[in-house]
């Protein structure tokens, strides 16, 4: 009997999905086809999941491929990263890099485990051109990039930060505010957006003074970084609905609860190269820390009067972080995350070489982002011009993502993007900032290894001659060439590759 009316009522729910299929006026596909029409809104709702692990081949997902993102698990979990059988990559495609190796690879002192996962720091001290009284030089070349609390749960920003802790790389908080999640020891470096959350007034201008009073109470603080724009959704704000402005947020942010908060789309505290220039120096004093910009690379101008301003005055950031238009976010306009701003690899070189002409190349340190988040591609970045490369939706993979692209929606699976604490519950952070650590010295491992079958100590030592790009046909062409320039032209290389061997040897 219980059988009966059990098939009864599911003849009686499917009849009235079918009656309700057939009246309602909305989907074309549902009123034709009832019941049947439904599988396709299934199907495109599960469809990136889908290609991910059935239709797909193991280098053509985007962003990221099936071979990308089994390296990352692999790395993050310490699993077997090999690859089996040779390379299924499509090296013939336009723009396929390929490193050349040297005769001679450098010679690795004896004492050193080739297992270990490498201490890497940056070549050059971050603050020094400017003689800040906090500069330091940062230990990783390798740091997680911004991802604000709010975008990402709590569980996954605390993952991160201990990883970060763990790994010995820094962690950016993302324009979103320090919250508590971020104070479990890894070391940051604190952004400030156009809503300049943490720091500001009830009208949304900079407050200067809570600025330092963050600083001051966050010794993790290791330097300040001014979001200009990002390489995801440049020339844009954002808006952070009411109902998502829970208490916790708030508090990080310095806004009420419950009331939608506004990021302009551009800066208040300045208008202009000068006046960007006067709050870089005023930050950089009231704080003794670096502090750099962030951007995604748009305008030409902007760039050439940035690079003549701070050559005539000595003044202005201690850091320049170019975002690819590769870049990831949680939610941005089509249009904008693909057209809007260079990829990586030509706006890197279009402002390196605004700054090389200008002398201003060696005075900052250079922060690259954009997919960069893989060894061979970091490598390339850091040919171009980088000194570090940040990395996030790698960093995130580490943590749990599977690229289910459900960022823009609350309803990320695995808890990573999301608020639901449902869903945040099956992400462990004890376990997960392990992962994250692992991923991050992985990645400085294998950069590493790669420098020295190039030659070179450091993977920021590696030039543009290193490093071919597939064109039509049979032929190839230098980065060197492809770029017109090298930043081995300008930069003493040779002065800097004796000293980070000694730092990085002088314990062997």
């Amino acid at each position: 009997m219980t059988l009966l009316v059990v098939v009864a009522v599911f003849v009686v729910v499917v009849a009235v999905m079918a009656i309700i299929d057939l009246f309602q006026t909305r989907h074309a596909v549902r009123r034709n086809y009832p019941l049947i029409g439904r599988l396709r809104y299934l199907l495109e709702k599960i469809g990136p999941e889908l290609r991910q692990y059935i239709v797909t081949d193991n280098d053509e997902e985007r962003p990221f491929s099936r071979d990308q993102r089994r390296w990352v698990y692999a790395s993050a979990k310490r699993e077997n990263q090999y690859f089996g059988f040779g390379s299924d990559s499509k090296m013939d495609a336009p723009q396929y890099p390929i490193i050349r190796h040297s005769v001679f690879p450098f010679d690795v002192p004896d004492a050193v485990d080739p297992t270990d996962e490498s201490y890497l720091p940056c070549t050059k001290v971050l603050g020094e051109w400017r003689n800040r009284p906090k500069a330091f030089r940062p230990e990783s070349v390798v740091n997680i990039s911004a991802m604000s609390f709010g975008s990402l749960s709590g569980v996954a920003v605390e993952s991160l930060n201990r990883g970060a802790k763990i790994a010995g790389c820094m962690h950016n908080t993302g324009e979103g505010g320090v919250s508590r999640h971020h104070r479990h020891g890894g070391d940051l470096i604190l952004q400030f957006g156009t809503g300049y959350f943490g720091a500001r007034n009830p009208d949304g201008t900079f407050n200067l003074h809570k600025a330092v009073e963050l600083v001051e109470t966050t010794p993790s603080i290791r330097c300040i970084e001014i979001k200009l724009s990002q390489g995801a959704k440049p020339g844009l704000g954002g808006r952070l609905p009411g109902p998502k402005v829970t208490e916790e947020i708030a508090q990080a942010r310095g806004v009420p609860v419950g009331i939608t908060v506004a990021s302009p789309s551009s800066h208040s505290a300045f208008n202009s190269v000068p006046t960007m220039i006067d709050f870089i120096e005023t930050l950089a004093e009231a704080t003794g820390l670096p502090v750099g910009i962030k951007s995604a690379v748009g305008d030409r101008q902007f760039w050439s009067e940035l690079a003549h301003a701070m050559a005539l005055t000595g003044r202005g950031p201690d850091f320049i972080a170019i975002d690819g238009g590769e870049g990831g976010t949680g939610a941005a306009p089509l249009a904008f995350s693909d057209h809007v701003s260079l990829p990586y690899r030509m706006g890197m070189a279009e402002v390196f070489r605004t700054f090389a002409s200008q002398g201003m190349h060696d005075k900052v340190v250079w922060i690259g982002a954009g997919r960069l988040g893989f060894p061979g591609e970091g490598l390339l970045a850091m040919a171009l011009g980088a000194d570090m490369i940040n990395v996030a939706r790698e960093a995130m993979m580490a943590v749990g993502c599977i690229q289910a692209q459900r960022c823009h929606t609350g309803h990320c699976p695995t808890g990573v993007a999301t608020q639901s604490p449902w869903l945040t519950r099956g992400l462990d952070p004890d376990d997960k900032s392990v992962r994250a650590a692992n991923y991050v010295m992985s990645l400085r491992h294998e950069l590493l290894m790669l420098a020295h079958a190039c030659g070179h100590a450091h993977p920021a030592f590696v030039g543009g001659e290193a490093i071919d790009l597939l064109v039509e046909g049979d032929e190839a062409i230098s980065l060197w060439d492809h770029y017109r320039y090298d930043k081995t032209w300008w930069e003493p290389i040779t002065s800097r590759s004796d000293e980070l061997v000694q730092i990085m040897y002088s314990g062997v």
